[in-house]
């Protein structure tokens, strides 16, 4: 499993259905396997117009988008820190996660009963993050005495742990997330290796009732405003809906969309959104055997990308022939791109833009 995001919830707020939408939409695409791979893990596509804009003027009867890898967690119960319910295993689930989707029941059903007795999206994400910071501050105690005695051999590493310890310990006994703790580059990246919960970048999911598509309701309103002083995104979704939508068929689902106020179901949103918080991009090859779509880390370079399809071509980096979508709509071929001097040959220093159409010269 590549980078993936953990979908988190309490119990009853539609996390699942969300993930099966998600998975059944992905499944959808014929040349590529979008599906669940485990009983909790789905790889979706990531839809991207830009793919059937290249189409237009490369055809080619296979196009294949990115993906991003969602995994399902057990809804988390009041004391997961502590072992309630499938406290442990919850945790474990989401530190092997890169990212947070977090749900938020933002709709009243009296047949769906809410664990809490009310609903209540900012009080959800209050009780679900204190027990990531609870989680978390267990482990950074424990590192801290790890720390703490080898610094005393004179250790720089084992020093400069020990003082981001101390300050983490003292954030998040104050029940602030580790995230939103101010610090250099290099105590940044001495926080990796910690693998906190509170460390992880959220996405907030606001799952709201039918009549509340396609902006949300005063509930949402209330998770948008939290997200926005954290500078964290939401997403709107009717689960029941995009689960309906993940059935239909194009003519039928265009239908639905528009009497929704929609132009694309709200999954095609929430995956991008998911995509963009791990940190990637995509750049582009086009062929006449296929147009697809490859994953980068934002700021990769590119023998690196190249390194994406097989590591002889990173290997072997010679240079790349880079154009973009725009060259392509003006100038419709790649000889007509050539003639106008648009194509440019990037070098090894060259660093990956998003939405790059790209061929790889290498020698091996």
């Amino acid at each position: 499993m590549g980078l993936s995001v953990g979908i988190v919830g309490l119990p009853n707020v539609g996390k699942s259905t969300i993930f099966n939408a998600l998975t059944a939409a992905g499944a959808e695409s014929a040349n590529y396997p979008f599906c669940t791979i485990d009983p909790n893990v789905g790889v979706v596509a990531v839809p991207d117009p830009r793919l059937q804009r290249i189409q237009k003027f490369i055809p080619t009867d296979k196009v294949i988008p990115a993906s991003v890898d969602i995994v399902d967690i057990a809804g988390l119960v009041r004391g997961a820190s502590k072992g309630e319910g499938l406290g442990n295993k919850f945790l474990a689930n989401i530190r092997e996660t890169d990212a947070i989707l977090m749900v938020a029941r933002c709709f009243s059903d009296e047949n769906v009963i809410h664990v809490e007795g009310s609903v209540d999206p900012i009080r959800d994400i209050e009780t679900i993050e204190l027990e990531l910071i609870l989680a978390d501050l267990d482990g950074v105690e424990r590192r801290l005495k790890r720390a703490q005695s080898a610094a005393k051999s004179g250790n720089a590493e084992a020093k400069a742990e020990a003082s981001l310890c101390e300050r983490l310990t003292a954030h998040l006994g104050d029940q602030h997330v580790a995230r939103s703790l101010p610090m250099s580059d290099d105590e940044a990246a001495l926080l990796k290796t910690l693998n906190l919960l509170t460390a992880k970048p959220v996405l907030y999911c606001c799952n709201v009732d039918e009549d509340s598509l396609p902006d949300g309701n005063a509930y949402s309103d209330l998770v948008r405003e939290r997200a926005r002083v954290e500078k964290a995104e939401v997403v709107v979704v009717c689960g029941k809906i995009e689960e309906e939508l993940s059935t239909l068929e194009a003519s039928e689902k265009l239908e639905m969309l528009q009497a929704y106020g929609m132009t694309e179901p709200a999954l095609a949103q929430l995956t991008r959104a998911c995509y963009k918080l791990l940190g990637l991009q995509s750049y582009f090859t086009a062929g006449v055997k296929e147009i697809r779509a490859w994953t980068v880390k934002v700021g990769a370079t590119a023998p690196q990308a190249a390194g994406v399809i097989h590591s002889d071509f990173e290997r072997g980096f010679i240079r790349a022939n880079t154009y973009a979508l725009a060259d392509l709509e003006e100038y419709h071929t790649e000889a007509a791109i050539k003639s106008a001097g648009r194509m440019r040959a990037e070098g090894k220093e060259y660093v990956m833009q998003d939405g790059d159409i790209v061929h790889f010269l290498f020698n091996v």
